[in-house]
């Protein structure tokens, strides 16, 4: 049974397995490109007015969809390492530079037998390379694409591989140019002006082979969806070359502009893929920072704020309060001889412990800007914005309640309470409270820390309050 592809499988075109719906609709784009296929062969030999302006346009958007789809595979290369993508990046970066030189010679549209010195049969082999290159680069991605991966080198070797690559092809492409053009009397005739002549029906048999082997190979090894697409990609030019240059009689027909419209549908299918897996890749990294920003503010034992996020919002919440001028309250609250319990109970109850109280405490705090938080080991903290002492108080005392009815076991059985807390409450006013020359949180912080200790001295289990204020006066009388 094979098992369910990771997270990482499922970012890239090429490891994300072709599932159910997008053979379906794979399946689609093939039937319908060979319905309309079917529907216009008997009438490919039809001849329609010459569009001058439908080379530049077809070609150039040719040029710029095999561009853009070459970085897009080459960027994947970059991060998979994987040489089946820097073939197909090749391919198709290949196709994007033989489309360049196919509409300079083409006769007629810039001077009248072309440029780059093209001859009455350049710009039709031009074609025959093109469409057999692709092919070929196609067989080689097809034996490539189940190679493990390139050992992981520095970002510098993927660019140098790329380079490699590029120079490569611009390389293969001048000489099939210069093959085109300096050796055209060596090459079989293809063209009788705008028709096709005898050898070209004897040349398209090569191209016939590639291709089809090319597909069948890529069918029995087809595993992700950018094999899936092409697939599609190589059976549409299939039928673009059938109609295009041997079902047909020549240039300006019927099936000649049916198979350059078939050409650039092909192309394009690839690289509205490879944008849609950019637009979902965006959105997991977007998704996966939030995910980071939430897990590095949430403690991972309790799943309530950690002590980072706390003091964050301590800050924010004082200093929305000096604006507001409204007070501050905070819990300081401490479970109880929990070190004895957890030496006699053993770490995994004392961490099961320390969730039920904190989902207690969590139960109390969900006003908006309430912050319940792991303050750190046994100590929990509740930043309560714009509550007074007595609210403050008032919950602290429910929260004991409330630990108590979890009825947790304590650690002599003989006497004494199950598991309890002791909680220390303190309220200040920040805006008088804030010091223009060393502002901060800390006096609230303190208070309730006095808080807790004087719970604690007094026995444990209860609430007590500390108000600075009245604390200093009260020192003020003793004196």
């Amino acid at each position: 049974m094979a098992s369910d592809p990771s997270p990482e499988e499922m970012v890239f075109l090429s490891t994300m397995p072709a599932g159910p719906g997008h053979r379906r609709l794979a399946l689609a784009v093939v039937l319908i490109a060979a319905t309309l296929f079917f529907i216009g062969l008997p009438f490919a030999s039809v001849q329609l007015p010459t569009v001058w302006a439908f080379i530049p346009i077809y070609e150039s958007w040719l040029v710029i969809i095999d561009a853009i789809t070459a970085v897009l595979l080459f960027g994947q290369f970059s991060i998979l390492r994987s040489r089946a993508l820097l073939v197909l990046g090749s391919g198709y970066l290949f196709t994007a530079t033989m489309t360049v030189a196919h509409a300079l010679s083409f006769p007629g549209l810039f001077t009248p037998n072309g440029l780059l010195g093209a001859g009455s049969q350049t710009t039709a082999w031009l074609y025959a390379f093109w469409k057999a290159g692709f092919a070929l680069f196609v067989l080689a991605y097809a034996l490539l694409k189940d190679e493990k991966p390139l050992p992981y080198e520095p970002h510098r070797r993927a660019r140098v591989s790329i380079l490699e690559s590029a120079a490569f092809v611009l390389t293969a492409t001048v000489a099939l140019t210069l093959l085109a053009t300096a050796g055209e009397d060596h090459l079989p005739v293809l063209m009788n002006g705008n028709r096709y002549a005898p050898g070209s029906y004897y040349i398209a048999p090569f191209g016939w082979t590639i291709g089809p082997i090319a597909l069948v190979i890529l069918w029995r090894r087809l595993r992700s969806v950018l094999d899936l697409w092409v697939l599609v990609v190589g059976c549409v030019q299939v039928l673009e070359v059938a109609l295009s240059s041997t079902l047909n009689s020549g240039r300006f027909d019927l099936g000649w502009y049916l198979g350059r419209t078939y050409g650039l549908a092909a192309v394009s299918f690839v690289l509205v893929m490879l944008l849609i897996e950019n637009g979902r890749l965006y959105s997991k990294l977007v998704d996966g920072q939030a995910e980071l920003r939430r897990l590095a503010a949430v403690d991972p034992l309790t799943r309530v704020a950690n002590r980072r996020a706390f003091d964050d919002a301590l800050d924010e919440e004082w200093r929305r309060a000096i604006r507001s001028k409204t007070t501050l309250a905070l819990l300081i609250i401490d479970v109880d001889s929990f070190k004895a319990f957890n030496d006699v109970h053993g770490h995994v109850v004392g961490d099961r412990c320390l969730q039920m109280i904190a989902d207690v405490l969590a139960s109390g705090g969900r006003r908006a800007g309430e912050t319940v938080a792991r303050y750190g080991g046994e100590e929990f903290a509740i930043l309560l914005p714009g509550t007074d002492l007595a609210k403050a108080s008032a919950l602290g005392r429910r929260l004991l309640q409330g630990v108590r009815e979890l009825d947790i076991p304590r650690v002599d059985a003989r006497g004494g309470p199950d598991v309890t807390i002791s909680v220390g409450v303190a309220c200040v006013f920040p805006a008088r409270e804030a010091d223009p020359i060393d502002p901060g949180p800390t006096v609230l912080v303190e208070a309730a820390d006095k808080a807790l200790y004087a719970a604690k001295a007094a026995g444990r289990n209860q609430v007590a309050e500390y108000v600075p204020h009245v604390a200093e006066l009260q020192r003020e009388k003793k004196i």
